[in-house]
């Protein structure tokens, strides 16, 4: 299998979970979705992430994003799993859980690495859009817990950079100025922009957030 890269239609897949039988496809709807993996059951950098996640879930609900984990392990090892994530990390789980013991969501999205660990999965976050496109893959080591304040940042950024001809600059966040993009000529972009331009250099002009 090819490692899967930005822009490419990411492959249907129908697994078990810990809330029935997903078809990834029909389950994702029209939604945006945050597919995050992790390498086994009851590992603890993951028992954190799945409870920050489910607290953020309100803000991926805001954002027209689903959010789904996938451990190689199978459901009834996830059930287990789902009561020390709430003992420890005080919530709930509010999104499935993907099983995937035969590998098969693993190998079809490239989250073996052998070189990494040949039997664990990677630990990687890949953000889908609503027309199954791959738009961001960030994979970590088994090390290092996940930032999703940082995922959440990203949707903004794709949502808004979607839907207007701007782009964002480093350390963005939602209602802060933006970068129109190079395309654009200056004369045309004062037009665009009726909010204002600001022209640090010829190719570096900025602008408050259009929709903001």
């Amino acid at each position: 299998m090819a490692s899967l890269r930005l822009g490419d239609t990411v492959p249907n897949f129908t697994q078990a979970s810990t809330e029935g039988e997903i078809n990834f496809y029909d389950w994702a709807g029209d939604s945006w979705v945050v597919l995050f993996s992790h390498p086994a059951d009851f590992t603890p950098v993951c028992t954190t992430e799945l409870g920050v996640v489910a607290k953020l879930k309100p803000e991926f609900d805001k954002r027209n994003a689903k959010v789904i984990a996938l451990s190689v392990d199978d459901v009834d090892s996830h059930n287990g799993w789902l009561g020390d994530i709430e003992e420890t990390q005080g919530s709930r789980l509010n999104y499935p859980i993907l099983a995937d013991p035969d590998k098969k969501v693993s190998d079809l999205y490239d989250m073996i690495h052998p070189n990494a660990n040949a039997k664990l999965t990677v630990r990687t976050v890949f953000v889908i859009d609503p027309q199954k496109k791959l738009r961001l893959s960030l994979t970590y080591p088994p090390s290092t817990g996940r930032n999703f304040d940082e995922i959440l940042r990203v949707i903004d950024s794709l949502q808004l950079t979607d839907n207007y001809s701007v782009a964002t600059p480093a350390d963005w966040k939602d209602g802060e100025d933006c970068v129109v993009v190079p395309s654009i000529p200056t004369e045309e972009a004062k037009l665009k922009f009726p909010k204002g331009l600001t022209e640090l250099k010829p190719y570096l002009r900025m602008t408050p957030q259009p929709n903001k």
